[in-house]
């Protein structure tokens, strides 16, 4: 993984609040909050909380009496999702590393993760963690990317951007969100975490934006692919923006656009 794969800062957080969290977080994140409702935990720990947008459903899916604990590893995207909070004070957000979680052990009833595994660098390591802080019965919760070629929008904003810079094509969004997909190597990874008690289930979803171009502002300037690009070309984002706009528009029309997405949806127990 490029070290600019995890970085998300300066005008990334409100980008990608603003444009990527209803395009494709919004429908796995009420999702994913019903699943964590359904064991009704007091004590939850969420981890790589980004902008809030799963700290949110799961607040409004909890009882007001939970106890939610919302991190991440880069302070920017908390500091935008804390600005947001309209929750009364119930969610405290807290700079952490999900390979190294400040917690004592058993100190959650569950842990949640809205699409951060694929970016710890250690997968095996990020789960123990997870389990560690876990009370015996405790649940984890999280979701992965399926492949690219199983999410169109980002396959046409990566190919769009290849043709842009042949010589080194941005491939952050198929290296690191969409690069662990394997079904089989989660359940591995987890066992070798000490989880024993696994299910995994693959969910399809429908991926809405206003127009083309919302769709390509989310990726190109809401993500750290923002920072491949202009590592390529310092004063190209808003050409390599308005050409995978117009890719998206020849591929999903001129109006407002569908495209598929795809994930893998993991309930692990301790």
């Amino acid at each position: 993984m490029a070290t600019s794969d995890k970085l998300f800062a300066g005008s990334i957080p409100e980008v990608y609040d603003r444009f990527m969290v209803p395009l494709i977080f919004e429908p796995y994140a009420r999702d994913l909050a019903g699943r964590l409702a359904s064991v009704e935990p007091r004590d939850v720990l969420e981890t790589a909380a980004g902008t809030g947008v799963l700290t949110r459903a799961i607040a409004s899916a909890l009882p007001a009496q939970a106890r939610i604990v919302a991190t991440d590893l880069n302070q920017p995207m908390l500091d935008h999702a804390a600005a947001r909070e309209q929750t009364a004070g119930r969610i405290t957000w807290r700079q952490a590393d999900a390979l190294a979680l400040p917690f004592e052990d058993r100190s959650f009833d569950a842990v949640a993760c809205q699409f951060g595994a694929m970016f710890f660098p250690d997968k095996v390591l990020g789960y123990s963690q997870a389990r560690r802080v876990l009370k015996p019965g405790g649940h984890f919760f999280f979701n992965v990317w399926d492949r690219i070629s199983e999410n169109e929008f980002a396959d046409v904003v990566t190919e769009t951007l290849a043709t842009i810079f042949p010589q080194d094509p941005p491939r952050f969004m198929a290296r690191t969100p969409h690069g662990y997909h394997d079904v089989a190597r989660l359940r591995e990874e987890l066992a070798m975490a000490g989880f024993a008690q696994v299910s995994i289930e693959t969910r399809g979803e429908i991926s809405r934006a206003p127009s083309p171009r919302d769709a390509a502002i989310a990726y190109c300037q809401g993500t750290p692919l923002r920072n491949e690009i202009e590592a390529c070309d310092p004063s190209g984002l808003e050409a390599a923006t308005q050409a995978c706009a117009e890719a998206l528009t020849r591929r999903f029309g001129s109006g407002p656009v569908a495209g598929r997405i795809r994930a893998h949806v993991i309930a692990a127990v301790r």
